[in-house]
């Protein structure tokens, strides 16, 4: 069942409550549903995770935690969807936001050459950066909705697949019963 695959992964909820950036949440951490792992509170905490993850900004995790004590949705989830972008897939993640707001503001994207250094960042930001922003946030608020249909999804058709299973389990033992008899 979806349950118990994603409570396998989570992290541990002490370890949350206790890490430094999450202090500023106060007494908000300690109410036992923000912790709770529900077909609502999973696909609200895909969703707000994910979205936290692919703003382009330090303190993705604060901002996750944030929206799930908001959304009141499970923060363990939330906070571990942070780690989709990571260095690994922020180029191509990156990349696709720029792409997304250089086509809604109709504008020829530019071509760009990377250097480590003060200047170029300065420059970038004046070129590349508003439809930088743009797509992120065009990119987030769709693959956050897409998450919470999809988790909604999944997590009905684990269920139903469970009380089939269930079902079929109650027929055999009936069938069986009648035999014996």
């Amino acid at each position: 069942m979806a349950k118990n695959f994603i409570k396998k992964y989570l992290p541990d909820p002490d370890s949350i409550k206790n890490h430094q950036s999450m202090q500023i949440f106060g007494k908000l951490l300690h109410d036992g549903n923000l912790w709770h792992l529900h077909r609502r509170s999973a696909r609200g905490a895909f969703a707000a995770g994910l979205f936290a993850a692919l703003m382009p900004m330090p303190g993705q995790t604060v901002l996750a935690a944030a929206l799930a004590i908001l959304f009141r949705v499970n923060i363990p989830i939330a906070v571990a969807l942070c780690w989709v972008t990571n260095p690994f897939t922020m180029a191509p993640i990156f990349y696709i936001c720029y792409n997304i707001g250089t086509f809604v503001l109709g504008q020829p994207p530019h071509d760009i050459h990377f250097e480590v250094t003060t200047e170029w960042l300065i420059e970038s930001i004046n070129t590349v950066g508003k439809p930088f922003l743009i797509g992120s946030l065009i990119f987030a608020a769709f693959v956050s909705a897409l998450s919470w249909f999809t988790i909604d999804a999944f997590w009905r058709l684990g269920v139903a697949r469970a009380w089939r299973k269930r079902a079929e389990q109650r027929s055999e033992k009936s069938a069986d019963k009648t035999d014996k008899s």
